[in-house]
């Protein structure tokens, strides 16, 4: 709980500090790579840095939940913390890295603010900066005695599938042959890759297989920058992966979970690569003995371009009571409809929990549909690849 003064404090300095985050999480990461050149290397995405996406994602968190605070002073913002707490996990990050964090974020805040930063003002941004913090600590505590410890794994790539033309999936096995842990549908490993320059970058890659599998197996597809540089671990796993390779894997991770009694009705609408959790859940629901209704929904460029469309096909057709509805942008073909997603004549069930991964736009689209359709907000749940921007764009500035 936020003390009053700070609450005081906070609330009349949101604005200042809002309008200025971008400037302020520049600002520190700029101080922390210089300081730690390391952590750029091998730890932070480096495309998300240079095109500003993690910048945005971070102040779009902070703001949020000092937001959250002054709203919900006796609550604790658990859906913001768990999608952080599980991406730090997956990467591995340490409670003391949170003291380096705290340096420089309020050495930014100073500089970019100058004298508007009183001791009270200070105080109180330091107060919301540890209550968020040590929140997120002991939640990553948690997360990692459940998992036997922080860290990787190596395994051994056993199979490589080109699914499409940008998509191929890799299956893999322990290293040390030890035992394979399940994993919950919809969840993601982090992969470590050593590149050309000898960065150490990772990456999250939803898990695409069934969670009882004794392999781990996940899909990657090729970044094209277009205006930004290409994908650099997308890229390097297509061009230079295959069968007996050895990749570093985190133990599995991610808050978007199936989480539904048998008879629930659910759907589940993905676009592009955003397939792959749905893939893991609909093959936990043909396993589980799912009964009710089940619509998936999927949106891509082509047939030919709709990664792991066998196995959408082939999981949904073992559920008792599912509907299948692909959109194509161009040859479609029979059964089948063009162009974007479009959820007119696909039917949402009362009490329906909806699951979505894929562009925001996509997502976003279809959230407001489904409001409009009665679902509620607090059954509408997504993950996004990468930065969550979707939060940053959403948080308030007061």
């Amino acid at each position: 709980m936020l003390s009053a003064p700070s609450a005081a404090t906070v609330r009349a300095t949101l604005p200042v500090v809002g309008a200025a985050i971008g400037q302020i999480t520049e600002r520190f990461y700029a101080r922390l790579f210089a300081d730690r050149p390391e952590l750029l290397r091998d730890l932070f995405n480096r495309g998300n840095q240079a095109a500003g996406t993690q910048k945005q994602a971070l102040a779009g968190s902070v703001a949020a939940f000092a937001a959250h605070l002054l709203d919900h002073p006796d609550q604790r913002p658990d859906a913001l913390l768990g999608r952080v707490a599980h991406k730090h996990a997956s990467l591995g990050v340490a409670p003391e890295q949170y003291a380096l964090v705290h340096e420089h974020l309020f050495a930014a805040i100073a500089e970019v603010l100058g004298e508007a930063v009183t001791p009270e003002v200070a105080a109180a941004w330091d107060e919301v900066y540890w209550l968020m913090a040590n929140a997120l600590i002991a939640v990553e505590k948690r997360l990692y005695q459940e998992r036997g410890g922080a860290g990787t794994r190596e395994w051994r790539v056993e199979e490589r599938v080109e699914e499409t033309a940008d998509v191929a999936t890799f299956r893999l096995r322990p290293v040390d042959g030890g035992p394979v842990a399940g994993f919950r549908a919809g969840q993601y490993v982090s992969v470590r890759v050593t590149l050309p320059d000898g960065a150490r970058q990772t990456r999250q890659y939803s898990l695409s297989g069934a969670p009882d599998e004794r392999v781990r197996q996940f899909s990657v597809k090729r970044v094209h920058g277009g205006a930004t540089p290409d994908g650099e671990v997308s890229n390097r796993l297509h061009a230079r992966v295959r069968p007996g390779d050895v990749l570093e894997l985190s133990e599995p991770y991610g808050d978007l979970v199936l989480d539904a009694g048998t008879d629930t009705p659910l759907l589940l609408a993905s676009a592009g690569i955003g397939v792959t959790p749905m893939i893991a859940m609909l093959a936990d629901l043909a396993a589980g003995g799912h009964r009710g209704p089940v619509t998936v929904v999927h949106g891509d460029r082509s047939p030919a371009d709709h990664a792991l469309r066998a196995d959408h096909e082939s999981y949904a057709g073992k559920l008792p009571d599912a509907s299948v509805h692909f959109f194509y942008e161009r040859d479609a073909g029979p059964g089948h409809r063009t162009g974007l997603v479009d959820l007119d004549g696909v039917g949402v069930r009362p009490g329906t929990r909806a699951y979505l991964c894929g562009p925001l736009p996509f997502m976003r689209a279809v959230r407001t549909r489904l409001i409009g359709e009665g679902v509620a907000p607090a059954d509408i749940h997504y993950e996004v690849f990468g930065p969550d921007l979707w939060l940053a764009q959403a948080a308030p500035v007061r």
